[in-house]
């Protein structure tokens, strides 16, 4: 997975609204995001506003990054994505663990 580390973020945005848009399966438009946190053709990992999004699919392209305004645009085929909830602690914290072996 590639790491954007180097990429400024808007850790301390909170007032972001937070919005999800699925178009056709193909594009998927994101608000709210404070920051990429790694990605490849299959699986990107973002921290928004509402907490770690995970977006899964065949092909995936960031096709827009604004972190100024949080906002994220990827497009390829979109089989799922889902959030994993910051409450759920040592859930979350090994998903993502697994995620980044």
């Amino acid at each position: 997975m590639n790491d954007l580390g180097n990429y400024p973020s808007n850790n301390n945005r909170t007032d972001l609204d937070h919005q999800v848009r699925l178009v056709n399966r193909k594009t998927l438009e994101i608000s709210g995001v404070k920051e990429v946190d790694s990605f490849d053709n299959e699986e990107f990992l973002l921290e928004t506003v509402q907490g770690y999004l995970i977006i899964r699919g065949q092909n995936l392209q960031l096709k827009n990054l604004d972190v100024n305004a949080g906002n994220v645009t990827i497009k390829g085929k979109i089989y799922e994505f889902s959030y994993i909830d910051e409450a759920s602690g040592e859930k979350a914290k090994g998903f993502l663990s697994k995620l980044f072996r």
